[in-house]
């Protein structure tokens, strides 16, 4: 059985490591794009931003001033046991996520949508979003946390089948446009892109796409894949770059997630992360055991599983 008290120690220690320890793969994407860069200004940011991440490490203070809405995404081994069980899970990501707005320190950014009210810890109604994955198998849960950039870098767009290919190709560029010009993103970004599904879930795919996997990942589906190159490639090549200036480092890199959608449509969304890629995972055993890392591991095989039931693709090669 997983303690509680190890839960919310572990979900401490990942609130500082989001906030402060830019993941290694978000890390060499930026750089290549620094020595690629020709662009002035984009060029100066890039540069900025690299000596602030060092600082931001050397000094343990969060590395961007608004640390944006810290949200945990949660994976559970389908043996796993929780003292207290998913309530008391849930109470120590809440308590962990107040204690790290005070002590790291985060700004507390969550406020109530009517009247304003600030508890001042990231804490109150929905907040913080908590969201579950469970696999089959295992004792262990997987604790993620992501602070994303709440207010902007999002799009939707319902498309249908006849827009093909080439309408999705136009929304993102679109979308990448409007986050350059209007200044609702900071770049470069990864950009995670939801397709199918219904609106909510098109959401969820896009979001989980842009924080949930890593540069230079690709998906298991080689025509998806394929696109995912294409557009890191066609979001390079609109003449913007870091913060929207001109350049050629707008996307870090380009995640595309899929989910099934009603025959009559096909749902889009684009989702841009921070500047500041800021996601920590930690997997906590049964006996006790954290380990930690910086790729979230989520989509694997069985989430993105596509029959009604589930056969591991070992007993699939197995019968074949």
């Amino acid at each position: 059985m997983i303690a509680i008290d190890t839960i919310q120690e572990t979900a401490e220690r990942l609130m500082e490591k989001a906030a402060i320890e830019i993941p290694q793969d978000y890390l060499d994407g930026l750089r290549t794009m620094a020595d690629t860069e020709d662009g002035d200004l984009s060029s100066f940011v890039l540069q900025a931003m690299l000596e602030n991440y060092e600082a931001a490490k050397q000094d343990r203070r969060a590395m961007c001033g608004d640390t944006g809405c810290p949200r945990w995404y949660v994976k559970m081994g389908n043996e796993a046991r929780i003292e207290g069980g998913p309530i008391a899970l849930e109470a120590a990501l809440r308590r962990a996520t107040a204690k790290s707005t005070n002590d790291i320190p985060l700004r507390p950014n969550r406020v109530h949508p009517l009247w304003r009210t600030d508890h001042d810890n990231n804490v109150g109604i929905g907040a913080p979003e908590i969201e579950y994955g469970f696999e089959p198998d295992g004792e262990w849960i997987d604790l993620v946390t992501v602070h994303k950039g709440g207010l902007f870098g999002t799009d939707y767009r319902m498309l249908f089948p006849s827009d093909g290919i080439e309408g999705i190709k136009r929304f993102f560029l679109d979308s990448l446009v409007a986050f350059g010009k209007r200044g609702l993103a900071c770049q470069p970004a990864i950009i995670g892109i939801g397709l199918g599904g219904s609106k909510d879930t098109c959401m969820v795919l896009g979001k989980r796409a842009a924080c949930l996997r890593t540069v230079g990942s690709r998906n298991s589906d080689p025509r998806i894949a394929a696109m995912e190159d294409e557009f890191k490639e066609l979001g390079n090549s609109i003449g913007m770059g870091a913060m929207g200036f001109v350049g050629k480092s707008m996307v870090v890199d380009c995640n595309i997630e899929v989910g099934y959608c009603h025959t009559g449509g096909m749902q889009m969304s684009v989702h841009a992360f921070c500047l500041s890629s800021r996601r920590a995972v930690a997997r906590i055993h049964a006996d006790g055991r954290v380990e930690y890392r910086t790729d979230p591991e989520w989509f694997t095989d069985y989430q993105r599983r596509e029959t009604v039931e589930w056969t591991p693709p070992q007993s699939l090669s197995k019968s074949a």
